[in-house]
Order: C-alpha cells, then sequence, then structure tokens
C-alpha cells in the first residue's frame, strides 16, 4: 500500500527521534519516498546524514536555505507529499500547528500541505496529559489530523505511562491500513444520524437530551475516510462536518423522521446513532409561558420510532441502532435488536463516569443478529467508529470482491 507513495517525515526534537530513522527505514523498504524535515530541536538527537543515507532524499533543515531558486522549498514539498508525518510530535510542534504557528521549516510545510497528516506524539506522561496538549490533540483531530497514539511503559525522563513513540513497525502498519480502509466502503452509501433533537415548548424553552454528537459524527468521518458516500442527518450540534460528507441539520424528531425517510431507500448502510427526544409537547405554545403556579404540567404525546419504522421498511439495507442504557445493558440491547428488527445494535452504559455523552470516549458492546458479541473497551469514539465499519465491511462484503 505505500509502494510509490510520496512521504513528508518531520521529525521534532525529543529523545525517541532515534526511531524516526528505523520508520525512514521501513517506510523506505515499503516502497515509499521518504523527504525528511529535522526541526533544530531533532538535529541536537539524530544527524541529517543518517537520514540522506537511508532514504537517499534531500533532508531540510531551514526554511531559508532555498536550494532550487525556481522554487518555494516548504511550498513545493508541501505540494509534493501524498502523506505528512510527523514522528516524533512533542508538544511544542503540536501547539504550533493547531495554533497556526509558522516560524521553521516543519512548521510552514505542514500550514501548507493538502496531504493528510499523521502524528505520532511522543513525550513525559504528565506533558501528555496536560489540559492544553489535549486541548490541541482535540483541535487537530477535528480538522481531520489522524494519531498514531503513543505506547505506555517506561519513559527516558525516568516516569512510567503513556508517552512512548509508537514503534516504526506499529506506525508503518497503521497508515497501511488507512491506506487499506479507503477501500473497504467504496461504492457504498451511508446515512447516519447524529446528536439530540429539540421539541419546542415555546419560544425561549425546548425539550432535549445530553447527546453531543461526537459518535455519529466520527462515524460518517471514519466511513467517509473508507471511501463511502456519507449523509450526516444532524440534530442541533456545535461540531465541523468531516471532510467529504454530505450534512443536513434538522432540530425536532419530526424533521429527522421525514428526512431519513426521504433518504432511506437510496441507502445501503444506516447507523442510527442520534438521540431523539422520544416525546414532545402537545401544545408548541407561541409566546413565553409565564410562572403560574407553584407547579405545572406539560401533556406530551410521542414522537414517532424512527428506528422502528426503518426495521419495518428495511429491504436491503444494513440497519444498525444505538442503545444509550444504565442498567441490564445487554439484556435491553438484544431485546431491541429484535423488536426494531436490526442487523447490529451499538450498546453503552451511560452510567459509568469518563464516557458516553460528550465525552470523546466511550466503551460498547456491539451486537449482531448472527449472534456476533464485539466488545470495545474504553477508547476514543473514532476507534469505536472503526471497529464498527470494519464488522459492517465485513458483513455486506466489500466492493470489487
Amino acid at each position: 500500500m505505500l509502494a510509490n507513495k510520496k512521504i513528508v517525515l518531520g521529525v521534532t526534537g525529543g529523545i525517541a527521534a532515534y526511531k524516526a530513522i528505523a520508520l525512514t527505514s521501513k517506510l523506505s523498504q515499503a516502497g515509499a519516498v521518504v523527504q525528511v524535515i529535522l526541526t533544530e530541536g531533532a538535529q541536537q538527537f539524530v544527524t541529517p546524514l543518517s537520514f540522506q543515507a537511508i532514504s537517499r532524499q534531500p533532508v531540510y533543515l531551514d526554511t531559508f536555505d532555498e536550494l532550487d531558486p525556481k522554487k518555494i522549498q516548504h511550498i513545493d514539498l508541501a505540494d509534493w507529499a501524498d502523506l505528512f508525518i510527523i514522528a516524533p510530535a512533542t508538544a511544542n510542534i503540536i501547539g504550533k500547528y493547531a495554533n497556526g504557528i509558522a516560524d521553521d521549516m516543519l512548521s510552514t510545510t505542514l500550514l501548507a500541505t493538502k496531504a493528510p497528516v499523521y502524528i505520532a506524539p511522543a513525550m513525559n506522561v504528565d506533558m501528555y496529559q496536560h489540559p492544553a496538549v489535549q486541548h490541541n490533540l482535540d483541535i487537530l483531530a477535528k480538522r481531520g489530523v489522524q494519531f498514531v497514539d503513543p505506547n505506555e511503559g517506561y519513559l527516558a525522563c525516568g516516569y512510567t505511562g503513556k508517552g512512548r513513540l509508537a514503534e516504526p513497525e506499529e506506525i508503518v502498519a497503521y497508515l497501511e491500513k488507512k491506506l487499506t480502509q479507503k477501500k473497504l466502503l467504496a461504492g457504498k452509501k451511508l446515512l447516519v444520524t447524529a446528536g439530540p433533537t429539540q421539541e419546542q415548548v415555546d419560544p425561549v424553552r425546548y425539550l432535549t437530551n445530553y447527546s453531543s454528537g461526537k459518535m455519529g459524527f466520527a462515524i460518517a468521518e471514519v466511513a467517509a475516510n473508507m471511501g463511502a458516500d456519507v449523509t450526516l442527518i444532524a440534530g442541533p450540534v456545535h461540531l465541523p462536518t468531516p471532510n467529504g460528507v454530505n450534512r443536513v441539520d434538522i432540530i425536532s424528531t419530526e424533521e429527522m423522521y421525514q428526512t431519513v425517510l426521504e433518504q432511506y431507500p437510496d441507502q445501503d448502510i444506516v447507523i442510527k446513532s442520534a438521540a431523539v427526544s422520544d416525546y414532545r409537547p402537545v401544545t408548541q405554545y407561541k409566546e413565553k409561558l409565564k410562572k403560574q403556579a407553584e407547579r405545572m404540567t406539560l401533556e406530551l404525546e410521542r414522537n414517532h420510532d424512527i428506528l422502528k419504522t426503518l426495521g419495518e421498511q428495511k429491504e436491503r439495507q444494513y440497519l444498525v441502532g444505538f442503545a444509550a442504557e444504565t442498567n441490564d445493558v445487554k439484556h435491553y440491547g438484544q431485546e431491541k435488536l429484535l423488536k426494531k428488527n436490526l442487523d447490529a445494535i451499538v450498546i453503552n452504559d451511560v452510567s459509568k463516569e469518563g464516557i458516553g455523552f460528550g465525552s470523546d470516549n466511550n466503551e460498547v458492546l456491539i451486537l449482531t443478529k448472527d449472534g456476533t458479541e464485539i466488545k470495545v473497551d474504553q477508547t476514543s469514539k473514532v476507534a469505536i467508529a472503526n471497529h464498527l465499519l470494519n464488522h459492517i465491511a465485513d458483513q455486506i462484503g466489500v466492493e470489487g470482491e
């Protein structure tokens, strides 16, 4: 998968820079053409000559070393790249990239490239967990940057924890997997719902829930990366639209119901991860309700059960539901799987701290109608989306096989 790929490898100033020499070798052995950028800090640990000898390509050190007067060095390199990797990536380069700072060869080239960017962080465990670093990582993730997570273990500083650069073999395997993924859902149309809905009470109040939409947006992002034609029907959330995704914004459950049914016949895969409101006010007041007695009764009526309707109308679609439960999660999930004629259901226990609504992480149990059970321990919602979509690709068959 890496044969003839043009890769820019950015190496920053950490002790793990020595692993970047082995990474250059592994990428070159896989058939890639690798051009390396060393920051000033990286040069304190490794030498340009090592990378030049292995890659047989020039090594870039300074923005102002314009070797060819016909080209602007960092622009030309940014345009040349098929992939851009930073390994190791220090807190410094992560902060620069997240905040648009371009003050050296690596950071200027990063801001100029349109190639997919992969970052492999490496630093002290406390630095990695610092809120500022995590915030910067979150910013980059929302922009479509992908990460090769650091490993846990003994660090050069003497600490033990998460912060060790992934091994060169792991980084190469990750890249190959990402490049392969793009074919898995090629030619498939996928619809995913995300976020909450809002049911208006009066002009200033509504009924809703805690759903952030992050899980559905992660599914949409990964599905698009895997080659699917993705439609994302989103409730009222403040999340950027993933690259290559067609987004339709709705507010109420009724709007989502009508939009989903309109799109449903043309879809191959439908994943309903939205947490819609089960009930809506019988009366939607046109003027603000004033304070009344100590108690007030609000009469509600059932909304359409979107997932049940899709199950009843299902023809060839692979239909996936989500179940947010607080107890007996497997029992209620299996019940919903059968009752609503689903092909798979993703169940999570929202009573656990640090996962579920609003969090970037989750842990889930995936059940399918053929009896398969896939338990995914706590991890990022993007990783869960990968697990789910890879399983669906196996179930429906890869295009062209």
